[in-house]
């Protein structure tokens, strides 16, 4: 038996991994704060160069906010989507994940969502789609309309009851939109295409009120299908087509 040889293990690291299982444990929790840099040196037995790299790397996956000098000490931070973000971005540049596996993926995510949606929803629910479909239609111009647009889908996302596929849901739709920005920009009925864009979320609306989660999740499919399927690929486009 060979093994390979392995590295040694800074001890920054060894504070990182402390900090994040007693996150992730629930021990530490959102808004709590961690003991200074004093205190973190006494009780970890290091430096304060260690201490720092520490937070540093803690700050960077936003587990935690450190602030030099703060008498109060590093403050948990409640889970946040950026560091998925970010990575998929990363994956996205990278061509290791192409606009159609993005789209691919934001399509199961929605279908699911919408599906879910319908079959949980409660009449707090459906008022609080009925107001995004409003504002949609009440919107002056396209950004107080898009605005309005991803209030619905937040909505929609919510009304899943589960924590996920929002997280999910908002990175890949953010991520998808940043790649193919220019299809608003460039579109010759800019009002036209609202209005496409208005009767859908009304024929979701229905379907999710009517509690029939097939229909929601064909429609949430097909729309993204439609609206960015010109931007992938030939070659790529059976990726997506078993999903409708």
């Amino acid at each position: 038996m060979q093994f390979e040889p392995v590295a040694p293990v800074h001890a920054y690291a060894r504070i990182v991994a402390q900090i994040e299982e007693a996150v992730y444990s629930g021990r530490l929790k959102p808004g709590e704060r961690l003991p200074g840099e004093r205190e973190l040196m006494t009780q970890f037995g290091v430096g304060r160069s260690t201490v720092r790299e520490a937070l540093r790397v803690l700050q960077a996956a936003e587990l935690i906010r450190s602030r030099p000098g703060d008498p109060r000490g590093p403050e948990v931070l409640a889970a946040s989507p950026g560091a998925l973000q970010r990575s998929m971005h990363r994956l996205a540049r990278a061509e290791h994940v192409g606009l159609a596996e993005l789209l691919q993926f934001r399509m199961v995510l929605d279908g699911s969502s919408h599906l879910l949606a319908a079959q949980l929803r409660t009449d707090a629910d459906l008022s609080t789609l009925d107001a995004a479909l409003a504002a949609m239609a009440a919107a002056d111009g396209y950004a107080e309309f898009s605005r309005a647009d991803v209030a619905f889908h937040d909505a929609i996302a919510r009304t899943s009851r589960n924590p996920l596929l929002v997280v999910s849901g908002e990175v890949v739709r953010g991520v998808v939109l940043e790649l193919i920005e220019d299809k608003l920009s460039h579109a010759p009925d800019r009002t036209s295409l609202m209005e496409t864009w208005l009767r859908h979320h009304a024929e979701v609306l229905e379907a999710v009120r009517a509690a029939d989660g097939a229909s929601a999740a064909r429609l949430a499919r097909q729309a993204l299908y439609d609206n960015y399927v010109e931007y992938v690929p030939e070659d790529r486009r059976a990726l997506l087509t078993p999903l409708l």
